[in-house]
Formats: C-alpha cells, structure tokens, sequence
C-alpha cells in the first residue's frame, strides 16, 4: 500500500511539475509583475512599452503551453483546469489595471469581469450535473479571448505606432468589439446550458 502511496504521490508531483504546466504557473506569477512596472521610476512611455512588451511574453505562454502539452504529451485534467484559469486572472487583472489608469471604462470592465465570473459557475454548475459538454470552450470564446489580448496590448502601450495610428484609439475600439464578443458568447453558453437546468431544476 505504502509503495502504491509512494507512486501516487510522485505522479501527482510530477502533474504540477511538467513544463506546460509550469509556463501556466508562470502566466499567474507574472501578473504582479505587470501590475509592478506602474510603480517604476520610469518615464510613462517606458512603463507603458514595458508592461505591453510583458504582456504579449506573457499572453504567448497561453499558446506555447497547449502545444507543448500535446508535443510531449504531457495533457492533464489538472492543466486543463489552471490554464483557463490563468488566462481570467491574466485579462481580469489587466482590465483592472486599465481601469486605474482611465483607459477602459467601469462599464467595460464590469461585462468583461463580469462575464468570466458568470460563466466560470455556470460552468462548475453544469459540471456538477453532468453536461459540461454543453459550455465547452467554443470557437466565440476563442475569439473572444484574442480580441480581449489584443485590446490589452494596444491600451497598456498607449503610444503611436510608428507614427501610423495611436494605439489608445485602436485598443479603445478592440476593446469594445471584444465587449460585444462577451456579450454574445454570454448569451450562447446559456442558451446551451438552459434546457439542462431547466431539466435539473424541477
């Protein structure tokens, strides 16, 4: 029993241990960096070229560990787990930090937030009863996502972009594309999940 234990224990290490699932980690970890680079003795154009630039390093990993679990195969329930995760704390605390610096509004940062709660206990609902196929990551959420990072980096630049456009403009309207994307996969993971709880709630 005790060598079975002994095994039981070394696999799980190891489930926390491989490299996908320690570039997850690291995308949690360096969430207050990001938010440390504002208290910077830099000028405002260096903190705002910096935080964008850790940023994308940052959102990159969200791509890189996926290949790498499926290159290795090295996927897991648990990695399947933190790496959602991890993306809502890296765009939640990013909007917040926009936020702070008046470059999203408190409406904006409400449906974006706002929506990652909702729908991350609808999905622990529907996982409770047994239809979590039904709120599966859909190619709207995907979207979604990419619209909401690109946004991030084009308002946490907040610079002209070799003399071409401002990128506080073209985040402001990605961000609000990205409001409307948020939107709308709201409404489409419910209306899939709806039948369900309904069948549940009698």
């Amino acid at each position: 029993m005790r060598a079975a234990d002994g095994r039981g224990s070394r696999h799980n290490a190891a489930m926390f241990l491989t490299l996908p699932t320690m570039l997850t980690w690291a995308r949690i970890v360096a969430i207050p960096l990001i938010v440390a680079v504002f208290y910077l003795p830099w000028s405002q154009a260096q903190i705002n070229l910096t935080a964008a630039v850790l940023f994308v390093v940052v959102a990159a990993t969200d791509w890189l560990d996926g290949w790498l679990a499926r290159r290795l195969n090295q996927t897991s329930a648990f990695g399947a787990f933190l790496d959602p995760v991890a993306d809502k704390f890296l765009v939640c605390a990013s909007i917040l930090i926009l936020l702070d610096l008046d470059r999203v509004s408190a409406l904006v940062a409400f449906i974006i937030i706002g929506r990652e709660i909702a729908i991350s206990a609808l999905r622990e609902w529907m996982a409770k009863i047994g239809a979590s196929g039904n709120v599966a990551v859909h190619m709207l959420g995907k979207l979604k996502t990419a619209t909401q990072m690109g946004a991030i980096v084009f308002l946490l630049l907040d610079a002209d972009v070799f003399g071409l456009f401002h990128s506080l403009e073209v985040g402001t309207w990605l961000i609000y594309i990205a409001c409307a994307l948020t939107i709308w996969s709201m409404i489409y993971y419910l209306q899939k999940s709806l039948p369900d709880i309904r069948a549940k709630s009698r």
